[in-house]
């Protein structure tokens, strides 16, 4: 199977990518992003640990990693207007794993621009406005993150 796009040739602010490094324990990190997430606008109507459920479920021994399920209603109901198949990409993740105690990475892609990339969303104005107004409050979480350095690619 081959790609449609090559990954080495995507820049990662195609696709939104960002990190941080914070340097506190792992539940403290995750209250930090929840916290920050709902400042800027985000709700968090779904997170989990996948850590925890491989590790019970397949005992795979994973360290702490953790989902945080962030959505702004009224920018999710503009992007449904503009594609239902959106719900698909649902919700805007947050990712924090532990890299070692007392150092976690928080991942964060914008699902608005992969599904544009992937051709599931459309090429307008419109989504030009919800990738815009998502990435800004993205980028103001990003701020906020008492980080070590938040221009990270590894």
């Amino acid at each position: 199977m081959s790609l449609p796009i090559d990954p080495a040739t995507i820049d990662p602010e195609d696709f939104g990518e960002k990190q941080a490094v914070l340097e506190m324990d792992h539940e403290e990190a995750i209250e930090h992003v929840r916290e920050v997430c709902e400042d800027v606008g985000f709700g968090i109507p779904v997170e989990f640990s996948p850590s925890k459920l491989l590790n019970e479920k397949v005992d795979a021994d994973r360290d702490p990693y953790y989902v945080l399920g962030a959505c702004n209603p009224s920018i999710a109901d503009q992007a449904l207007d503009e594609t239902l198949k959106i719900g698909g990409f649902f919700p805007c993740n947050m990712i924090v794993w532990q890299e070692e105690p007392g150092r976690q990475r928080v991942y964060h892609l914008s699902i608005m621009k992969v599904a544009r990339l992937l051709g599931t969303a459309p090429d307008n104005e419109a989504w030009d406005d919800i990738i815009d107004t998502t990435g800004n409050l993205t980028e103001e979480a990003f701020e906020r993150f008492d980080s070590v350095d938040t221009d990270v690619t590894d």
